[in-house]
């Protein structure tokens, strides 16, 4: 699900994400998959996809803008673990969480239209949990 990407940072900089890992207790890998999610997300923040009327953005408890489902602090990336790892149908996952079914229709649709950045921030919350597992 990740792909490696070398990255060339230079000295300093890399001392200092170091520095801050060692801080949040992750590795210089999870802190730079952390820090890329959280500015692609800052990018994206107030930017809702007209495509996708019934999904918006919110800030978690990190300050990380998270994509949900409208007028719910229910997230995108629930709704896609639960289809994908969980082999929840969409119906299952409606009334699992008393939505509609275009609701979760439409946010499994807005997956796949910035499933990097999904991706992106569900890896970072996975690698934020077994390190402090």
């Amino acid at each position: 699900m990740m792909a490696p990407t070398p990255l060339n940072l230079p000295s300093r900089l890399k001392e200092e994400a170091e520095q801050w890992a060692t801080r949040q207790g992750v590795s210089l890998d999870a802190f730079v998959v952390w820090a890329v999610a959280e500015k692609v997300g800052e990018l994206k923040q107030g930017l809702d996809d007209s495509r996708f009327p019934r999904i918006t953005y919110r800030r978690s408890a990190s300050g990380q803008p998270t994509p949900v489902v409208r007028g719910t602090a229910i997230r995108v990336q629930t709704l896609v673990v639960e289809s994908q790892d969980w082999q929840m149908s969409p119906a299952q996952i409606a009334e699992d969480h008393d939505l509609s079914l275009e609701q979760v229709q439409e946010a499994l649709a807005f997956y796949q239209a910035y499933q990097a950045e999904i991706d992106a921030s569900l890896t970072a919350e996975q690698q934020l949990e077994s390190s402090h597992a």
